[in-house]
């Protein structure tokens, strides 16, 4: 067993030499006196700080996220089906998704799952 762990150990310790390696040989950054130095305002860079973003995919992406945890919500009580009675468990489930078609709904009007403006 303890051949087994320094076996494991040594492996461990050559994969994490191998990913510094290559890591420092990958690198892509370029050292540049312009980009190095702190901005201050009154100094016009080189290239622009700032990239091009779009906010509805930043919107869409936060509609996503919400929405995905509220039906990973929905998979426990699929594992309580048989645990508690049927009247319970369906009143459960009708208000959980009308609580998450009305947040749709909300989305929908206020136009943030509109694509063009």
């Amino acid at each position: 067993m303890k051949i087994l762990n320094l076996i494991l150990l040594m492996i461990w310790t050559i994969m994490m030499i191998l990913i510094m390696i290559l890591n420092l040989i990958s690198k892509k950054t370029f050292y540049d006196r312009e980009k190095s130095s702190p901005f201050e305002c009154g100094f016009d860079s080189k290239t622009s700080a700032r990239l091009p973003f779009s906010l509805h995919f930043f919107m869409i992406t936060i509609i996503f996220l919400i929405f995905d945890v509220e039906i990973t919500l929905l998979f426990p009580l699929i594992t309580t089906i048989n645990l508690s009675n049927m009247m319970n468990y369906s009143l459960i489930i009708i208000s959980f998704i009308i609580i998450l078609l009305s947040g749709l709904y909300h989305e929908w009007t206020q136009g943030a799952l509109n694509w063009k403006k």
